[in-house]
This record gives structure tokens, C-alpha cells and sequence, in this order.
């Protein structure tokens, strides 16, 4: 009598905490604009929205208070916070001293990263094609991280990477509310890999110069 084949042993997915789960939602509607500036959320509806109890809620709040993505009113909820005209000063200017040095540095740029540049690109056409503004503002984060990255300086990456969630909301903030620059983005991030590919290091320190300076014309007034 033939033997019955064993049982297939289903993996158990272990969920993340509670507290997690309400932060890794309430972090990606902010830096996804789901939850735009000015929008005051409550303890209710998240719990509701990710299926938890309150309490959970209250730590996440706290955790995206410290980092300044809201700011807590007792008993009436959390204000999502516009960006502010300061913070993208302060955010161009750490870019442009991080950026302008790491593309000097990159030249003559590594295969790898030219390759790694090209798939880059070709994503933020297919993303901005298919009007997914937030794909694209990921795509174009990591396109900048990884010429940052080529330098070798491991504490400027480090320096860099503290930007992405401010990067990342600003990315989607503009492009939203300047439509018109999607297609001039891509220009500007084609021709930063032709300098580089062309081992041009003065043309791409001045075309990422010209393409990360153009944010400061939002510093005179507030996106939300």
C-alpha cells in the first residue's frame, strides 16, 4: 500500500509588533502624501485603519513626534507637519555639499555604477509613465545614494542617508505641485550619468548643482 506523501509544513509569518505596524503606516502616508501637511489625525481612526488598539497608536505617535514628522495635541490628535521653508534650505544645502563632492569623487565612474544609474533611470521613466509619484521620488532618492555611495566615504553615506525621509517627502511635495519638472528631472538625471559615464566630473558636479539648486525657489514659500 503506497504511503501518503508527508504533510507540507506552512511557515508561520510572524507579524511585526503592534506598535510597528501603526508607525510603518502612519510614515509611509506622510512621506507618501496620503497624509498631507496640516492633516490632524486621531487615536481612533489609526487604530482602526491598521487594526490595533489604542495603546500602540500612542507609542508610534511619540516615535514620529521625536522625529519631526508630527506634532501631538492632548486628547485631540497629531498634526502631520508641512514641510517648512527652512527645512528645505537646510536639506539643499546638506545635499548640495554631500552630492557636488561625492560626483567629483566618482569619476571615473565603475561600471557597477554607471550600470546601476542606467536601471535607475529606466525605472523613473517607466514609474513617471505609469503616474506613480511616489515610485519615482524613491527611484530618484536612490539614484543620488548611490553616486554618494561611490565616493567610499562610509560617513558621508551615513550623513546622507539621515536625508531620505525628508528627501523623499520633498520629492513627491514638488513633483505634485510642480507637474512640469517630472520630464526636466529626468533630463537633468540623464545628463548626470553622461558626464559620468563620459568621466566628466566638472559637468556632472554642475549639473547636480543645477538640479538640486532649482528646490530652493520652494524655500519662499511652504509645500504641504
Amino acid at each position: 500500500m503506497p504511503t501518503a506523501p508527508p504533510a507540507t509544513i506552512k511557515p508561520v509569518i510572524k507579524q511585526p509588533p503592534a506598535a510597528e505596524r501603526v508607525y510603518t503606516h502612519i510614515k509611509e502616508a506622510v512621506l507618501h502624501r496620503r497624509y498631507e501637511g496640516g492633516t490632524l489625525l486621531t487615536e481612533g481612526d489609526l487604530a482602526e485603519a491598521v487594526g490595533v488598539s489604542r495603546t500602540p497608536v500612542r507609542e508610534a505617535l511619540l516615535r514620529l513626534e521625536a522625529e519631526g514628522l508630527l506634532k501631538l495635541y492632548p486628547k485631540k490628535g497629531a498634526l502631520v507637519l508641512p514641510v517648512s521653508a527652512q527645512e528645505i534650505a537646510d536639506v539643499v544645502e546638506t545635499r548640495l555639499l554631500v552630492e557636488k563632492y561625492a560626483a567629483a569623487k566618482a569619476v571615473p565612474a565603475s561600471p557597477v555604477l554607471i550600470g546601476r544609474l542606467e536601471e535607475l533611470l529606466e525605472d523613473m521613466g517607466r514609474q513617471a509613465a505609469a503616474g506613480d509619484l511616489a515610485a519615482v521620488s524613491v527611484s530618484d532618492r536612490a539614484f543620488h545614494a548611490e553616486i554618494v555611495r561611490s565616493a567610499g566615504n562610509q560617513i558621508l553615506s551615513r550623513l546622507y542617508d539621515q536625508l531620505r525621509d525628508r528627501q523623499l517627502r520633498m520629492g513627491v511635495a514638488v513633483m505634485h505641485a510642480h507637474p512640469d519638472r517630472i520630464a526636466k528631472n529626468h533630463a537633468e538625471h540623464t545628463e548626470i550619468l553622461d558626464a559620468l559615464r563620459a568621466g566628466d566630473a566638472e559637468g556632472a558636479v554642475a549639473v547636480i548643482d543645477q538640479h538640486v539648486s532649482w528646490v530652493r525657489n520652494l524655500a519662499q514659500g511652504e509645500i504641504r
